[in-house]
């Protein structure tokens, strides 16, 4: 395997982290600038919602320039974007720092992607992908415990300023040690969206669309929901969301495992029924910390085994058309986190932060309704 993926890892890994790096720390945002956690949580979605629309969009824009000097100009923007976030003194001003990271990270994830595939040998390729996936899943399970962490400490600007010097690295690494990769011709959005007239490619998308959805409706507000069902506080908040990152984390490779093993179909039903039975009975778990944990361990794992089985399930239904479907499985995927951190806003908002997991459990029901729509077979007419 060429070393330089595992640099184009490290890049996913830093731009991804930035998406949801301020989820634990709503609370310390929404006090400091004078907002509420709902408008908080809206910075979230918009980051997610831009993420998912800019990325197919600006690699056809910038079709036809060299790939190390977009990454390089595209990483430039992405410090500002950071720096803007860290030092912005009211909520208007945080807001645009985040369309900045988020225009600029979507081109960086999707170059990352197309970069690894195209810098190694053909027999490579599958797993040159896979490997700069794990750095975009592991910063989305990671990045929330880790601005925790230094938000608690050093306040909520710190996680833009870590982001802003990990940038720095990553500019300096993809600069020295990353030779000129020459542009490919895009494929036009129109022929992208073609492929959702496939029945089986629409529901697996939009699958991969509800059950993220139905994850961030609570893991955007899980601090407040710990805090107001538990009454933890700071050290513990920080172990749950630990915990929680490693279980998901566990749960891609685990995923991605048994979907060789036992198929992918059954790999994805397994995981939705699991984390389905985890977000609904995160609820009734508050009253015991050890029962709360165990059911944040199976929402944390059935909840991240099912993207690389989806993956897979993508490749054996379309294997002609694979690229399009990672790029749209990841916006698919962003819409998803956008949606759910949006309708968790206003649940908190309009009802109780309580309410938030229940929620997010019917969007796995109708996720798994648009799956067993997917994996149906076709039907075929009978002649006599």
């Amino acid at each position: 395997m060429d070393k330089r993926v595992y640099l184009l890892t490290i890049v996913s890994f830093v731009v991804g982290m930035v998406e949801l790096i301020i989820g634990g720390i709503l609370d310390l945002v929404a006090t400091d600038l004078d907002v509420s956690i709902g408008q908080a949580g809206l910075l979230i979605t918009i980051f997610s919602l831009i993420f998912a629309i800019a990325a197919p969009i600006l690699l056809i824009v910038t079709a036809k320039i060299e790939r190390k000097r977009l990454t390089l100009i595209s990483l430039v923007v992405f410090l500002l974007g950071n720096i803007v976030s860290a030092v912005s003194p009211s909520y208007s001003i945080l807001f645009t720092g985040r369309i900045i990271t988020a225009l600029s990270g979507s081109l960086l994830i999707i170059l990352c992607l197309t970069m690894a595939a195209n810098i190694v040998k053909p027999e490579y390729r599958g797993r040159a992908i896979g490997i700069v996936t794990m750095g975009v899943s592991g910063s989305l399970v990671l990045g929330v415990p880790i601005g925790l962490m230094l938000g608690n400490i050093f306040g909520w600007r710190a996680p833009f300023v870590f982001i802003a010097v990990l940038t720095l690295f990553s500019m300096t690494g993809v600069y020295f040690l990353m030779e000129k990769v020459a542009p490919k011709p895009s494929i036009p959005l129109r022929n992208q969206l073609a492929t959702l007239k496939n029945r089986k490619i629409f529901f697996a998308h939009l699958t991969t669309f509800l059950f993220l959805a139905g994850h961030a409706t609570l893991y955007t507000y899980l601090t407040p929901f710990a805090k107001t069902t538990m009454g933890l506080e700071g050290t513990w908040i920080s172990i749950i969301y630990l915990i929680f990152g490693i279980a998901a984390v566990s749960g891609g490779a685990i995923g991605g495992t048994l979907s060789d093993q036992i198929g992918s179909k059954r790999m994805i039903l397994t995981a939705m029924v699991l984390f389905g039975i985890a977000i609904f009975s995160i609820t009734y778990t508050t009253f015991a910390l050890p029962l709360f944990i165990v059911s944040l361990i199976l929402w944390g794992m059935g909840n991240w085994a099912i993207t690389p089985a989806m993956q897979s399930y993508l490749i054996e239904t379309s294997p002609e058309t694979s690229d399009i479907q990672q790029s749209l499985s990841n916006s698919a995927l962003h819409f998803g986190i956008a949606f759910g951190s949006f309708v968790g806003g206003i649940v908190v908002e309009q009802a109780s932060v309580e309410a938030t997991p229940g929620i997010g459990g019917i969007f796995v029901i109708i996720a798994l309704v648009s799956v067993f729509i997917s994996m149906a077979k076709s039907r075929k007419k009978a002649y006599v």
